[in-house]
This record gives C-alpha cells, sequence and structure tokens, in this order.
C-alpha cells in the first residue's frame, strides 16, 4: 500500500517579514485636503481681519464738540487696581473734557469675573483728577466692546443725547469703530496715548490679539452678541 501523501505546512511569516500596517491611499488623501481647507480658511479669515482694521471708520461726523465721551473700559486687577491702559484711557479722557470736547463722561465697564466694577473704578479715577459727580455717568454691566456700545447709547437715548467721542487705545478703537458704526448716534474715535513706551514684543502681541479679536466679531460676535440700545 501506498504511503499517503504529506501534508504540506505553510510557514508562518516572520515577524520581521511583516509589512507595517498602510492607511489606505484615498484616507491620507482625505486627511491632506483637509488640513489645507482649514488653512485656507484660517488665512482668509486672518486677511478679511486685517482688511477689515485697515478700512475701519473713525467716525461718522465732522463734529468737534459732543454731548459726552464714551470711555471704554479695560481689566482691572485683583485688588480693583486699574491698569496703565485703563489709567491712560480715564486720563486722556478727562483731558478732553477740561478742553470742552463734551460737558460729560459715561464710564463702561462690568466686573468681568471680578468683584470689582470697570466702570466704578474709572469713575473714582476721573473724579480724582477733578470731574465733578455730577458728569458722571457709569455703566456697569457690558462685558465687550459690543456692550460697552450698545449699553453706552442706551444711556445716550435716555437722556436725549445724540453724539459721543469714544476714547480707548489706538488698537482697540479700530474694532470698536467696527461696532460704533452699527450704533444710531454720531461719533468719533479719540485715542488715548500710552503712559509709558512699551517694547516692541509686547506692542507687536497686542496687534495680534486685536487682529483675532476683529476677526472674531467679523466672523461670529456682530451675529451672536447682538445687543438693541
Amino acid at each position: 500500500m501506498p504511503d499517503p501523501p504529506k501534508l504540506s505546512r505553510r510557514k508562518s511569516p516572520s515577524p520581521r517579514s511583516r509589512r507595517p500596517h498602510v492607511a489606505p491611499r484615498w484616507r491620507a488623501g482625505w486627511q491632506a485636503k483637509l488640513a489645507l481647507a482649514v488653512a485656507a480658511a484660517a488665512l482668509l479669515l486672518l486677511a478679511w481681519g486685517i482688511l477689515a482694521r485697515q478700512f475701519a471708520p473713525a467716525s461718522n461726523t465732522s463734529l468737534t464738540r459732543f454731548d459726552a465721551i464714551i470711555v471704554l473700559g479695560t481689566t482691572i486687577d485683583r485688588d480693583g487696581n486699574p491698569t496703565p491702559e485703563l489709567l491712560a484711557r480715564v486720563t486722556e479722557a478727562v483731558r478732553e473734557y477740561e478742553q470742552g470736547v463734551a460737558p460729560r463722561l459715561i464710564l463702561t465697564g462690568g466686573p468681568r469675573g471680578s468683584r470689582f466694577l470697570e466702570a466704578r473704578v474709572m469713575a473714582q479715577i476721573a473724579h480724582a483728577q477733578g470731574v465733578p459727580e455730577s458728569a458722571l455717568f457709569l455703566e456697569p454691566e457690558a462685558d465687550n466692546t459690543i456692550q460697552n456700545a450698545c449699553y453706552s447709547v442706551r444711556i445716550m437715548k435716555a437722556h436725549a443725547w445724540r453724539s459721543a467721542e469714544v476714547v480707548s487705545d489706538a488698537r482697540h478703537l479700530v474694532r470698536a469703530g467696527l461696532i460704533f458704526s452699527r450704533a444710531p448716534i454720531e461719533w468719533r474715535t479719540h485715542p488715548a496715548p500710552p503712559l509709558a513706551p512699551e517694547s516692541a514684543v509686547s506692542g507687536g502681541a497686542a496687534s495680534v490679539i486685536e487682529t483675532l479679536k476683529t476677526v472674531r466679531y467679523l466672523a461670529w460676535a456682530r451675529q451672536v452678541d447682538r445687543c438693541q440700545p
């Protein structure tokens, strides 16, 4: 009787002979296209913000005297002390008040997560610099520049005031100009010079931050954070 046929056994491939797993080409191509699309969208938004800042309005009137000066708030420290930026804004607003630009100040700024109100801190500074309390009007609820503009205009409408000079630092006023361009008042911006020279690094970082905030306003905030004066 012939011997039974021998069954051949296949040798399992050694670990060295196993090929590494390669992602399918379609998956790699989709990921690359998505990354390019996101990068292109980011660049377009950034370009939009830069161009918007270049052409942002600084006023909508030729007036040189106004019903009020609106001072836009900014953060204060944990102890309720003003930052140099806030002190510069109030000091410049007081200077404009003393020169007769307007007979009153509207100081706008809420707590922003602090137990201190920006508007009240600004009022203390202005009063210490000689502005009587009767010329100080506080807006203590605003949490951002859109609300600064909206709530200040509400105060103006309640008193039948129709025009305002808006005081802040120069970088902030570019975005503020875009926001106030939608307000139903006559207005112009007025920059507050810094109290001390800033370094190129800090100045460049501040410019980048303001550009990104402008992009956020154009792409999202002006639709979402709407406010009726």
